[in-house]
């Protein structure tokens, strides 16, 4: 398998389908490794074939889990001793860095002085997101723009005031009170960027910073109809969609065979990083999921059925009242009656033990994170080109500040119209 390198991913259209074809006919090769969920299926295809991979996994201390977790070319490289195509996993999502950072701080960032209301994280993700778009030649339109926090961060750095799109009328009018505050050339109004009526201000940047699902690729097909001159995102949340399969986006990536076709649960692992949680929310996630699998053999073995039953989301005050209340209240949702006389210790025991084996299983898993994540935004880079843009792809900052770091940034070609295939 060869790869075009990282450097070559803004000299065309070529490079880039070809890089998304390379990863598409991967992912569809090694899909029993990504698509079914250890959580949810205990008994697993690639298990059976790879035994020794299984055994070496389930050796690793807990310690040894996070690190290959956090550092999933480490982890490549070592299971390609039993699968030789994971060799292939370091090219496969290198990407070219865009944003140059000082200490680790974006020369754009805003001070903190400055940034009320604005959540560390967000401020320098604005920053680094910001600088690896300078120079802005275009008064920008922030797309989902909540406060305005990437809106503020911009606006120094423009030709003309930023306009920003939200639809939730309080977070529209704190923001505006915050650009008022501050000076900013800043103006958000209230505007669901999915009404079918809506209308783009020509020759505006369309910027994007984490808009989720459907909304990012709103911003993709609208921008792209309206001839915006240039249109620059970090997609988020791929699985927040109304459609029950997704395919992509371009003509040539709904066109190649095999082309995936992913569910929103399969798109939702392409998000399932935690690199940002801290260690109170790491421990309480896994005693929850030990909880969660307790309840499944339980309820596995109450029904005699091997299926797993999804359980909506647990209210916040179970975490502190135990594994029985946790089971009573799941039962009560799913409607199933528990009897007299339960040994609630002994499927908790059982959760504990599946949780082990879920949390190794799932390291196999995990290395598809990326892949899948690049497939989609390969398709999206692919999909700008035919509308005639030029489009660089890499990462604005790294992935310890936030895992959704990549930064598609695409610049419509001098007397280039919007194709007449645009999606509307």
């Amino acid at each position: 398998m060869t790869l075009p390198p990282a450097a070559s991913l803004h000299q065309g259209a070529a490079s880039f389908y070809q890089r998304w074809r390379q990863l598409n006919d991967w992912l569809v090769a090694h899909r029993a490794f990504w698509q079914p969920a250890p959580f949810m299926t205990p008994e697993l295809e690639w298990v059976r074939q790879y035994p020794e991979l299984a055994d070496w996994l389930m050796a690793q201390p807990d310690d040894a889990c996070q690190r290959l977790d956090d550092a999933p070319e480490r982890l490549a490289q070592q299971a390609a001793r039993w699968v030789p195509d994971l060799v292939h996993y370091e090219a496969l999502v290198q990407l070219p860095v865009l944003s140059p950072s000082t200490d680790g701080v974006a020369a754009a960032t805003l001070p903190e002085i400055r940034a009320t209301d604005m959540p560390g994280r967000k401020r320098l993700q604005a920053g680094a997101f910001t600088s690896a778009l300078l120079p802005l030649s275009k008064p920008p339109l922030d797309w989902c723009c909540g406060k305005g926090h990437l809106s503020r961060t911009l606006a120094p750095h423009c030709p003309g005031p930023a306009t920003g799109y939200e639809w939730d009328g309080e977070l529209v009018r704190d923001g505006n009170r915050l650009a008022v505050q501050f000076g900013d050339r800043v103006s958000i109004h209230c505007q669901d960027v999915m009404a079918p009526n809506l209308t783009l201000p020509a020759d505006h940047h369309g910027v994007a910073l984490h808009a989720c699902g459907d909304l990012h690729r709103q911003l993709l097909k609208r921008g792209a109809l309206a001839g915006l001159p240039r249109l620059s995102l970090s997609p988020c949340c791929y699985h927040l969609t109304a459609a029950e399969h997704y395919r992509p986006l371009s003509s040539q990536g709904s066109g190649h065979e095999p082309a995936l076709e992913l569910t929103p649960n399969d798109l939702r692992l392409a998000v399932q990083e935690t690199v940002t949680a801290p260690a109170r929310v790491r421990e309480q996630t896994r005693r929850i999921s030990q909880w969660r699998l307790g309840f499944d053999g339980l309820q596995r073995a109450l029904r005699g059925q091997d299926d797993y039953l999804p359980v909506p989301s647990h209210p916040p005050r179970l975490v502190n009242e135990g594994f029985e209340a946790f089971c009573r209240w799941a039962a009560a949702k799913k409607g199933l009656a528990l009897p007299a006389g339960l040994d609630f210790s002994h499927w908790q025991a059982f959760g504990e033990r599946r949780f082990e084996q879920v949390r190794r299983y799932e390291l196999v898993r995990h290395l598809f994170r990326r892949p899948l994540e690049l497939w989609m935004v390969l398709d999206y880079a692919v999909y700008l080109e035919e509308q005639g843009y030029r489009v660089t792809l890499g990462t604005f900052c790294e992935r310890s500040l936030t895992p959704r770091n990549l930064l598609l940034d695409a610049v419509r070609a001098c007397d280039t119209p919007p194709a007449p295939h645009s999606h509307p």
